[in-house]
């Protein structure tokens, strides 16, 4: 318990014993704070926030144009203001899922680099600050203003519908809009993850930059059509072989697809922002045999996608830690 209090100590300056000693995290709260005010006045990252705005605001509008024919079972119509796309423009979850990580990108991707080019860098570690405190700033200063900007477009987007349509929502679909922008925090930490590790890799940030948006690529549109190629290799589905290879093919392209935080992020907040998803993956006949129609309980779906924001924050945690590594073992010279 003393090693636990001492170790809380050195998180914060001036909380020590009075031996005048530097903590083990010196500077992280200023560098944080300076991080923070970097990031939200960054031209870049307005850019791009108004372009995450102008997109959510339009698939909104969309909604509210289809609402009354979505809603026609009369439940969970504040949710569908999420979920609902419009004649020719879609919803506001699949925005996300394209957009959120171009925020992520715009925070992270000369993170790193930038600092390093421009002699900053070697000018910041010559000060009483550790180097850990350096990368652990600026990604928790990037989190903080993606759950910051997706809070504050979740609450939006929930006012202006509530004076669009005039129905409050319930405490379950509030239980579940705060679930989903949950999951679109982490969603979009991931990719602030990814950039800071290529930022930390790479010595340009154009450099850094085109890396995430090719993985931004590979995840979006050709992992789905990877993961088909290889499950049709596995369990061919063509000719009389359908009639044995059909379940395992949808498996493992299932399977292969959940690789991809695009994917993961998709199905687990259809999953929670639609209760009438009630399982997830492939059902078969004498499974719902004796099933009673209905819709999830908020607790269910939560257990239905509680593995997937597991998944997500593992994802995460895993480029994190390689960056901070990386980062930690590289060497830093005066330009």
């Amino acid at each position: 318990m003393v090693a636990v209090i001492e170790r809380l100590k050195d998180l914060y300056p001036g909380t020590g014993k009075g031996t005048g000693e530097p903590g083990n995290n010196t500077g992280l709260w200023a560098l944080y704070k300076k991080e923070m005010g970097d990031n939200i006045h960054s031209r870049r990252f307005l850019l791009i926030l108004a372009l995450v705005v102008i997109a959510g605001f339009a698939s909104l509008y969309g909604a509210l144009g289809n609402i009354s024919s979505a809603a026609e079972d009369g439940e969970f119509i504040f949710l569908k203001l999420f979920t609902t796309s419009g004649s020719s423009i879609p919803s506001f979850v699949s925005f996300i899922a394209i957009l959120g990580p171009f925020v992520g990108l715009a925070l992270g991707f000369d993170a790193i680099n930038g600092e390093r080019n421009s002699g900053t860098l070697n000018r910041l570690l010559s000060q009483p600050i550790y180097r850990d405190s350096v990368i652990n700033g600026k990604f928790l200063a990037g989190a903080a203003t993606i759950f910051i900007m997706v809070l504050a477009m979740g609450g939006m987007v929930s006012a202006i519908g509530l004076l669009a349509i005039g129905i409050p929502p319930s405490i379950e679909e509030v239980g579940r809009i705060l679930v989903f922008l949950l999951f679109t925090g982490v969603y979009i930490c991931f990719w602030l993850a990814l950039s800071l590790l290529f930022s930390v890799i790479c010595r340009h940030a154009a450099t850094s930059a085109l890396a995430v948006i090719a993985c931004w690529l590979f995840f979006t549109i050709f992992m789905s059509l990877l993961a088909g190629i290889i499950a049709s290799a596995l369990y061919p589905v063509d000719g009389y072989m359908a009639l044995f290879n059909t379940v395992d093919n949808y498996k493992w392209n299932m399977y292969l697809n959940r690789i991809s935080p695009y994917y993961l992020y998709g199905e687990a907040v259809t999953t929670i922002l639609n209760p009438g998803v009630r399982s997830i993956g492939l059902v078969t006949t004498s499974q719902l045999e004796g099933a009673v129609a209905g819709y999830l309980p908020f607790g269910q779906s939560l257990l239905l996608v509680w593995p997937h924001l597991t998944a997500m924050l593992a994802l995460t945690l895993a480029v994190f830690t390689i960056s901070y590594l990386k980062f930690m073992n590289q060497e830093i010279r005066a330009n």
